[in-house]
């Protein structure tokens, strides 16, 4: 299916004009952090639900939805964050492929819920802490959950989504990757015209690495990649990148050693908000550097995504800021260069099936994710050399023992976090007092939610007493069990 995501404003006049241009197949309205009750929440007008077009509310949208239209929305008397079972009532619409009675694993993150519902719907779904866990008006294509079916989390919820679809939308489903690809090249092309030329902020990562791809198919050798060594980077990082994409892609790549630099500048920064502001403002400013060196260069491109600019600021609707993200932002003014963020729309599943699209190898669109700022992030409290080599060492072990336990690529990340923790220990008789490090594995499709992976007990084991006994500085490792929501993936 071809989407748009769309500010709630769209469903405001005078804007509803625009809406109705669209011509949509549905309209999903989404979830959000406010209640439809706080001031200035975000709302739209109810002719939205005069269109004649199938409507999908989800968490927020659905308490929006009952509350525009009679229903009454208040604070639940116990929240729902995370796993819940929903029981389905109604077998049609949404759940037509599920059975009355029949019990569904969700995942909610809502603490308001519909009390009661507007005139006209009728209940669908319910759990045990809320009531109304699913409600539809059939004959206006009116149909609400209180729980999320786009995350991955919800085992069931793409079929969940394509009972909407097909069913109530009637939609064709006859959209492609390729077709992102050719609409993707074109943009690119309009963008920095015949004879712009771009530098490409390179991290090597799945992301920088499938938008210089994208770059490179659509403008060829006037793409210029820049890999930044800012003393951040996993162990081999810099030395891996050269190799890829010198040998595959064939670009122009530079590499500028900026470790002195960056680590000078986060000396004596602690708060993790003001390491990314850091971490960013060095960034742009060594590529502000570099282009200079670049003749014709008018572009700069990055890998942002979207789960990167909806936390970071409220690029298409609002969402609660989060956390910044180095290359989330806007440039400065006195920089001559234009931003090109050609995945700035796409989630990271959507990511790695534009990279098979474009012919990158499997094992660098699979790579795991990893952090912008790189380890400062995964280094609580102040960065020095020593403790990030110390990270280092222990970060490659995990990723060692993890690829040999067969579950690399389906672990969403997994990685060691320092923790500024000093505990006593006893290594060889003797009383130690050193740092702890927090291992973290989740599985996710998009980054936007998260659960802890359940590792085998003997993996743990192997992880935690190689990093003990092969990494100096660490006596003591503990396992993060905490999903997102109520966490976030990084610590910091």
């Amino acid at each position: 299916m071809y989407c748009e995501i769309h500010p709630f404003t769209l469903g405001v006049d005078p804007a509803l004009a625009a809406l109705r241009a669209l011509r949509p197949t549905g309209i999903v309205l989404s979830g959000g952090p406010s209640s439809v009750y706080d001031p200035g929440a975000p709302t739209i007008s109810p002719a939205v639900f005069e269109l004649g077009v199938p409507i999908l509310g989800i968490c927020y949208g659905a308490q929006l939805t009952a509350h525009l239209l009679g229903g009454d929305v208040q604070p639940a008397a116990r929240r729902e964050y995370g796993r819940a079972a929903v029981r389905i009532k109604q077998a049609s619409g949404v759940f037509r492929t599920c059975q009355a009675g029949e019990e569904l694993s969700v995942w909610a993150s809502h603490g308001d819920r519909v009390a009661a519902l507007p005139p006209g719907f009728v209940h669908t779904a319910e759990s045990d802490n809320c009531t109304m866990s699913g409600f539809a008006f059939a004959e206006r294509r009116i149909h609400c959950v209180q729980f999320h079916p786009e995350v991955v989390h919800t085992p069931r919820g793409a079929e969940l989504l394509g009972n909407w679809l097909f069913g109530i939308c009637n939609a064709a489903g006859d959209w492609s990757m390729a077709a992102f690809v050719d609409e993707a090249v074109a943009r690119i092309r309009r963008q920095v015209g015949s004879s712009g030329r771009v530098i490409c902020g390179l991290s090597g990562g799945v992301d920088s690495s499938v938008a210089a791809a994208l770059l490179h198919r659509a403008i060829g050798d006037r793409l210029t990649c820049i890999f930044v060594d800012n003393g951040l980077l996993r162990r081999g990082e810099r030395e891996q990148v050269a190799a890829i994409f010198l040998d595959h892609f064939k670009v122009d790549l530079r590499v500028v050693d900026a470790e002195q630099r960056f680590l000078g500048a986060l000396a004596d920064v602690t708060d993790p908000e003001a390491k990314r502001k850091t971490i960013g403002r060095e960034f742009i400013a060594v590529f502000d550097d570099q282009a200079r060196q670049i003749a014709g260069a008018g572009f700069l491109a990055q890998g942002t995504l979207y789960p990167d600019v909806i936390e970071s600021v409220s690029f298409k609707g609002p969402s609660a800021v989060i956390k910044s993200h180095h290359n989330v932002g806007g440039l400065p003014e006195r920089m001559k260069l234009a931003l090109v963020e050609p995945l700035r729309e796409l989630f990271k599943d959507e990511v790695r099936q534009l990279g098979l699209e474009l012919g990158l190898p499997r094992h660098m669109v699979w790579r795991q994710p990893f952090p912008g700022p790189g380890l400062a992030v995964r280094c609580l409290g102040h960065l020095t050399r020593q403790r990030l080599d110390v990270l280092r060492a222990a970060d490659a072990i995990i990723e060692e023992e993890i690829r040999a336990a067969g579950l690399y690529e389906s672990i969403w990340q997994s990685f060691g976090v320092l923790l500024p923790v000093r505990s006593v220990g006893v290594m060889g008789d003797a009383r130690t007092y050193e740092e702890a490090l927090a291992l973290r594995a989740v599985h996710s499709r998009d980054g936007m939610t998260a659960d802890w992976v359940p590792l085998p007990y003997e993996l743990l084991g192997r992880i935690s007493s190689r990093v003990i006994n092969e990494v100096r500085g660490i006596n003591r490792v503990v396992y993060d069990i905490t999903s997102k929501p109520p966490g976030t993936i990084e610590w910091e």
